[in-house]
């Protein structure tokens, strides 16, 4: 599912509310997650999930199309650790 996929899915179930402020709605709730992240913070939907940073150290790796050496430089990734309920939903669990 894409962004405007969820946006228009959002529109269809609440047509009490306009498309642009669904969208605004979606869009503020996608910043607000990025800057948590930004500032390192972790975010947690109960039920749902938690995303949180983790920094991969510097190493070195490889040219997959010459098979040179590479210095490949720290950096921070974001991770996505499911929630109990999310599991259990798509394991079949009630």
């Amino acid at each position: 599912m894409t962004k405007s996929e969820l946006i228009a899915r959002l529109a269809a179930d609440n047509p009490h509310l306009y498309h642009r402020d669904v969208e605004r709605i979606v869009t503020t709730i996608f910043d607000e997650i990025t800057a948590a992240l930004a500032d390192g913070d972790r975010v947690e939907l109960r039920g749902f999930g938690a995303f949180s940073v983790r920094e991969r150290n510097a190493r070195t790796g490889r040219n997959p199309r010459t098979g040179d050496s590479v210095s490949v430089d720290a950096k921070y990734i974001p991770y996505f650790k499911t929630g109990k309920q999310l599991r259990d939903r798509l394991n079949g669990k009630p």
